[in-house]
């Protein structure tokens, strides 16, 4: 899973044609971590999909950009264009349909 920073953001999301999945976390988040697995698993089942995580308390600036007020938040953007997001923990089965109302 591809680390966005400030610096490759540009070429990993902005320059990207298709569904890109971002979870927006940080390591001393409790639900984050729960949430992780899940992500990890929606990535190996939707090989067509990029998956990336931005570490909030490392990328700031990016979390700003995002409207990130809680964690973890999962951005679900396409072609440039942020579709929507996802804020706390969620079932598998929510991101899930999200994911394939996207595609």
């Amino acid at each position: 899973m591809t680390e966005l920073t400030a610096a490759n953001f540009k070429s990993e999301v902005e320059e990207y044609e298709g569904l890109v999945v971002i979870d927006l976390w940080a390591e001393w988040c409790g639900p984050c971590r729960m949430l992780a697995p899940t992500i990890d698993e929606l990535e190996k089942e939707n090989p067509d999909v990029k998956f990336a995580k931005i570490n909030v308390d490392n990328e700031r600036e990016l979390a700003m950009a995002f409207k990130v007020q809680s964690i973890p938040t999962v951005a679900f953007v396409k072609d440039n264009t942020l579709l929507d997001l996802s804020v706390g923990y969620v079932p598998k089965e929510k991101l899930a349909g999200m994911i394939g109302n996207y595609k």
